[in-house]
């Protein structure tokens, strides 16, 4: 996949949830934020061109790409985030297995700044550091997509989770740990979701559902 990838940046809405649920393991209090994507409150940035699109569908946040090499990126609000623990379940409904997808944390200013945890159907991750006028960098597999058994290939669905904080960035697939790695480059900033299309157009298309955020210990 070629890693100079043209930018769509989605409205940022300014709503927040805040929902009581039990802690997850490894994480102290309730979440920061949630969302399952099926009630009145709409926050996430949505939006239709020629390029994508990411709309609300069947409660769930769908993105679709019709461009070659495009990355589509969505964030539920303004609000800056620091040593967290991410978790979504993506449904993958795309025609070209080298579609990737994910979350991102620690986006600043500008927009380009931030990490991002991808998986791809066809069984590949990267961890990456995005950053103003230069190209992606993954911190994993020597700067280039690697590959994992973790993630099973060709699956309808896959749980992501992502710790960001203290120095260390965490890649987790179905529960299982896929791969670390220690960068601070970014300490703090916003979060959210994103898909990003391969070589063929109209081949990327995800659901997202139950995003939740939550603090590290």
């Amino acid at each position: 996949m070629n890693k100079k990838v043209l930018f769509a940046v989605l409205a940022l809405a300014l709503a927040m949830m805040a929902c009581g649920v039990p802690s997850l393991p490894g994480l102290t209090g309730g979440p920061l934020f949630q969302d399952d994507f099926g009630g009145f409150d709409q926050n996430w940035g949505t939006g239709t061109d020629s390029d994508s699109s990411v709309e609300y569908v069947n409660s769930g946040l769908n993105m679709q790409v019709y461009q070659t090499n495009y990355f589509v990126w969505s964030t539920p609000n303004d609000e800056d985030y620091t040593n967290i623990h991410i978790e979504v379940t993506a449904q993958n409904n795309s025609s070209d297995p080298n579609s990737a997808f994910g979350v991102i944390c620690n986006q600043g200013i500008p927009s380009t700044n931030y990490y991002y945890f991808a998986v791809t159907a066809n069984g590949q991750y990267a961890i990456a550091r995005g950053a103003v006028a230069k190209d992606d960098f993954f911190m994993t597999g020597n700067n280039e997509w690697a590959d994992s058994d973790l993630i099973p290939q060709n699956a309808a669905s896959y749980q992501i989770g992502a710790d960001c904080g203290n120095g260390v960035l965490t890649l987790y697939v179905n529960g299982q740990q896929v791969a670390s790695v220690n960068d601070a480059t970014y300490t703090s900033g916003a979060v959210g979701l994103f898909t990003w299309s391969d070589e063929k157009n109209s081949g990327a298309n995800v659901t997202f559902d139950d995003f939740i955020v939550t603090e590290l210990k």
